[in-house]
């Protein structure tokens, strides 16, 4: 079931799509990490690395399709609709939040 959207996402999906990479940054905890496909990246730096190289770097927008609830209370299963100069099409996204922070990102 559609759940709305968690601070911790809006701040990641707004960060991006304003290209505003301190904003971004700041939605992950300090020990966060990142796994895009098998590629993962660990704490606020290797995001930093992700983010030049894959996200802001390549000028993406986001657009949210749908988010439900994961397999626990925390985990949250986002669909979006990417476009830029990188990777163009549907995503899937799955958040583990912490209040306003965002702790882990899988992107499948």
């Amino acid at each position: 079931m559609p759940v709305e959207t968690p601070l911790a996402i809006h701040t990641f999906i707004e960060a991006t799509n304003r290209e505003d990479t301190d904003a971004f940054l700041a939605s992950f905890s300090d020990d966060a990490v990142l796994d895009d496909w098998g590629r993962v990246f660990t704490g606020r730096d290797g995001i930093a690395s992700w983010n030049d190289s894959d996200n802001i770097g390549k000028h993406s927008r986001f657009d949210l399709v749908e988010i439900v609830v994961g397999t626990t209370p925390d985990q949250f299963v986002v669909t979006i609709d990417v476009s830029g100069e990188g990777y163009n099409g549907l995503g899937t996204l799955t958040f583990t939040v912490a209040g306003e922070r965002v702790t882990s990102l899988v992107i499948t």
